[in-house]
């Protein structure tokens, strides 16, 4: 395009100067008009029929000329940067200087990617320690199967006791007033989970099926609803049932009935095998993540602040999927949490500077070693994306490039010669002595150890993509009695002829 300047300017800034010609701005400018010209009106002509030239004397000549700058300037401004190749990071400023009889001549200012070093990235030196399985772990994993292959047994003959389930009407009230959210029909509560607040499930504890009493507790301090934090609270609470958990034996049988063995020995002898592989991998996640910190730290140049906030607003949105597919709305979390997009915000700015560093690092590893993207392995990646997400392969070609795709796989590569040429060493855990000293031998591998983890702590944009345009349904949660921290559960779920409780309340 002619008359264009382009100037780079401090910390991969540029400036670009161009000109829109007569022509084209008065053709925007009489576009302008067709579309808005039913908003003006002009005395002795009805809405939407005065010509051109009676609103602009009217309203004076410049009234079209917002309208048309935003339609030519991007439109121009795109063509440069196409025939300029420039990596575009963020929104340009635009600053209009003359519009006159020559057309219009303006200047248009943004960042770009920048131009980054990365030194010695062959060779980094991490340690590698894999974690020893012990038998009291072995015997913890099968105790998670025996319980999810449990069965449910209702109790008639005696009092709830901690590790029941009781099954309960109950509504709160503070002063005498029943507060919204505090009420719940029917609800499967297992006494000892600490779901509900400090004291609640302890004051189920003796009681018998049919019995209705109160429940008396204060919500702690840090409890997410402002109204309640500190408040003491009165729950009328009915026991309709209560249930037990009964275990399956320990033995032979058992293993027969939840794997492919016939004898227990075989089935914990597997399940330690598996425990063994997990905790290799986790080493070699281990192997990466310390590959890129340090390969973050090696990153050197001007980073534009729009990178960051880009990466920032990426997790977000991220965060509010996860949250969504969980029933949960982003504005609904804050509110329970006191957070806001601001805090939030914050929050995630460390994480997105290390993501934003270290794809800039991988890409400048694929520039350096001129790594390329064969058709083969794009077809494959487009194919993970699709099976990660149920999707068909059609639609991630129509939602991503296979430029994009093509440079997430250079990336992953770029990444496999990052471990490839480490030096690994081969650490045991740490032990204490008899004389509570730590020790831990190690042992020097060279050239690296080729991981088998396949995660990797560089974000990919075209696996992003695809994963934004799956929608989700969303529902709403009500207030429950619950406890302000979180509690981890198992994912898998039992095996057993016993109902779950669809609406059962999880501590945050």
């Amino acid at each position: 395009m002619e008359n264009v300047k382009v100037t780079k300017l401090e910390k991969n800034q540029v400036e670009v100067e161009f000109k829109i010609d007569k022509a084209a701005f008065d053709a925007a400018c009489l576009n302008s008009y067709k579309k808005n010209i039913k908003r003006f009106n002009i005395p002795g002509f009805r809405r939407g029929k005065a010509p051109k030239k009676m609103v602009e004397q009217f309203y004076g000549k410049e009234v079209f000329f917002e309208d048309a700058l935003n339609a030519v300037l991007p439109e121009a401004l795109e063509k440069i940067i196409d025939e300029e190749k420039l990596r575009v990071v963020s929104r340009p400023d635009y600053e209009v200087d003359t519009i006159d009889e020559n057309g219009v001549c303006a200047k248009a200012k943004f960042f770009v990617y920048p131009e980054i070093e990365v030194d010695e990235y062959k060779g980094i030196a991490v340690d590698r320690t894999v974690r020893v399985v012990t038998d009291d772990e072995v015997d913890h994993e099968i105790q998670h199967v025996r319980e999810r292959n449990s069965r449910e047994i209702e109790i008639t003959d005696r009092a709830a006791a901690l590790g029941d389930t009781a099954v309960i009407d109950y509504e709160g009230f503070v002063d005498g007033v029943a507060f919204a959210g505090g009420k719940g029909e029917n609800h499967s509560l297992k006494l000892g989970s600490g779901q509900f607040i400090p004291g609640f499930e302890d004051q189920i504890v003796g009681h018998n099926a049919g019995d209705e009493f109160d429940v008396n507790v204060t919500f702690p301090e840090d409890y997410h609803a402002e109204d309640l934090k500190g408040k003491a609270a009165v729950f009328k609470t009915k026991l309709h049932t209560i249930k037990f958990d009964e275990l399956p034996e320990l033995d032979d049988e058992f293993a027969k009935d939840v794997s492919e063995f016939d004898t227990l020995a075989e089935y914990k002898a597997d399940m330690k095998s598996k425990l063994e592989k997990r905790a290799a991998e986790a080493a070699d996640a281990e192997v990466d993540n310390k590959l890129s910190e340090a390969l973050i730290d090696k990153v050197k140049g001007d980073i534009p602040e729009a990178m960051f906030e880009q990466e920032v607003d990426a997790q977000i949105r991220d965060y509010k999927n996860r949250l969504e597919m969980q029933g949960l709305r982003l504005e609904d979390f804050m509110k329970y949490t006191g957070q806001t997009l601001e805090t939030m915000r914050t929050q995630f700015r460390p994480q997105a500077e290390k993501q934003v560093k270290l794809r800039l690092g991988l890409e400048k590893i694929v520039e350096t070693e001129k790594i390329e993207a064969t058709e083969e392995e794009i077809a494959e990646e487009i194919k993970r994306i699709a099976d990660a997400y149920g999707m068909d392969v059609e639609k991630v070609k129509e939602l991503v490039s296979d430029e994009a795709i093509g440079a997430d796989v250079k990336v992953g590569k770029a990444a496999k010669l990052l471990r490839e040429n480490a030096v690994i060493t081969e650490k045991a855990p740490e032990e204490k002595n008899e004389d509570n000293k730590k020790t831990a031998p190690a042992k020097k591998t060279a050239p690296a150890k080729k991981t088998t983890a396949k995660k990797t702590a560089a974000k990919k944009p075209a696996a992003a993509k695809a994963e934004k345009a799956e929608g989700e349904e969303k529902t709403e949660g009500e207030e429950k009695p619950k406890k302000t921290t979180a509690k981890k559960t198992t994912t898998a779920k039992k095996t057993t002829t016993k109902s779950k409780n669809e609406n059962e309340p999880k501590a945050e």
